[in-house]
């Protein structure tokens, strides 16, 4: 096996980490008191923690944009090569995102072989393949204007079919195991396209996609409260979502994007109804104020981040065996470093989980046989008053990551040399 080719030097974030770690231990130690008293083995969590693992998105390390205009920094990358590269540095730094999830066409390439190969020198996998029919791409023969998937136009729906079997093909090639799809159908106008036929021609259309799946890949539907459609989406929430995977079979999930829900929707009990019917395929984290605003994960609402990740636990611990969820992060970082957003994300989701490993299962399902309402309620919130960053730091060191992720990549001057380096992005306008 070929040695990792890791973009920053390691003697680099020894030293700095060298500066930290009489800190981080000492932190680490005096937590692990605290939690003993407690009955928890900190070692324990510690080590569910060094396990747990998230996707980056390729398309998520460069600046994002709205639909007023996109302000590119320089040194972004221009191309999936540089994406790559950065991932890199963000799993050298937090060691808890060794996998890439590409994006088609957007990550098209000549040769997937070498792709994965290039991956696999900088220490990454890959994740989940997405496909795209919500755009139209150049020389295409059928407009994806009016829907794709269910598309009223025949040749719209196989052309999205085609794309999507071929984006499996692709992942095949890059060692993936699964299908994301999400579709922008839907309509603006009341009238515009009968619910019930739309959603039908959806269902024609994914029956051949699944037929498509090899052993041991899942297809995982995603749902979509609006946008682009704003009247009506075909695939508008997660009972639809729940319909069409169980119409699909064992092999088709649900996904559960953060940001695509209806305002104060109660995510944690969609986590736990999906996990009740096996549906529960996946997560894209980021974090919302009004609407699908993809902004970093536990940047809004830290605390339904980890309602979220107790019912995840609750989930694992029901049936180790089938509890595989794929985890990714989604996000569009319009006015920071895209490489610190991703760091400050997986923190943030990493931090969420070792609490939510804190929770006193026997006290808490104690308290809710007995209707003891304030017990179960500070079962929950005891855990997340827990300041777990001395296990996070302690997890990244011993994996070889930074005890602080984002100070050592400000002192690494990574985003300077890549500005002397690449191209700078093209300056978008948006689209109003």
């Amino acid at each position: 096996m070929a040695k990792i080719r890791e973009p920053l030097a390691h003697d680099q974030i020894e030293s700095h980490n060298g500066k930290l770690l009489d800190a981080v231990q000492q932190d680490y130690e005096a937590l692990g008191r605290t939690l003993a008293r407690r009955n928890i083995d900190i070692e324990a969590v510690k080590h569910r923690v060094t396990g747990f693992s998230v996707a980056i998105p390729s398309w998520g390390l460069t600046t994002g944009g709205t639909r007023f205009g996109r302000f590119p920094i320089p040194g972004e990358p221009t191309n999936l090569h540089e994406r790559l590269t950065d991932c890199a540095v963000v799993q050298q730094l937090c060691r808890i995102t060794p996998k890439v999830s590409t994006h088609f066409p957007w990550d098209t390439t000549d040769d997937y072989a070498a792709l994965r190969e290039e991956a696999a020198a900088l220490g990454l996998g890959f994740d989940a393949v997405n496909s795209n029919t919500f755009q139209d791409q150049p020389g295409q023969k059928a407009t994806y204007k009016f829907g794709s998937l269910s598309s009223t136009d025949p040749k719209a729906r196989e052309q999205a079919v085609a794309h999507n079997i071929d984006c499996i093909e692709i992942g095949k090639k890059l060692g993936a195991d699964a299908l994301s799809v999400w579709v922008g159908d839907g309509t603006n106008f009341p009238g515009q396209q009968s619910f019930r036929d739309s959603l039908d021609r959806y269902m024609e259309s994914a029956r051949k996609i699944y037929a498509a799946l090899p052993d041991g890949w899942r297809m995982l539907t995603e749902h979509k409260l609006y946008e682009p459609a704003f009247y009506s989406t075909v695939i508008s929430d997660w009972g639809i979502n729940m319909t069409v995977a169980n119409e699909l079979g064992p092999k088709a999930q649900c996904l559960v994007d953060l940001g695509h829900h209806a305002p104060n929707v109660n995510i944690e009990q969609i986590v736990a109804m999906l996990n009740r019917v096996g549906k529960l395929g996946g997560f894209h984290f980021n974090d919302s104020k009004y609407g699908d605003d993809d902004l970093d994960a536990g940047a809004i609402n830290p605390h339904r981040l980890f309602l979220i990740f107790n019912e995840l636990v609750e989930a694992e611990l029901g049936n180790p065996k089938a509890f595989h969820p794929a985890y990714m992060i989604d996000e569009s970082h319009n006015l920071t470093d895209p490489i610190e957003s991703m760091l400050a994300a997986a923190e943030a989701i990493a931090g969420a989980f070792a609490r939510a490993l804190l929770v006193d299962r026997a006290e808490l399902k104690a308290a809710r046989d007995r209707n003891d309402v304030m017990v179960a309620f500070s079962s929950l919130r005891r855990a997340y008053n827990v300041d777990v960053s001395p296990i996070l730091a302690m997890a990244r060191v011993e994996a070889g990551g930074s005890a602080e992720p984002i100070a050592m990549y400000r002192s690494s001057g990574w985003r300077e040399r890549k500005a002397k380096d690449r191209k700078m992005a093209v300056v978008e306008s948006g689209i109003i």
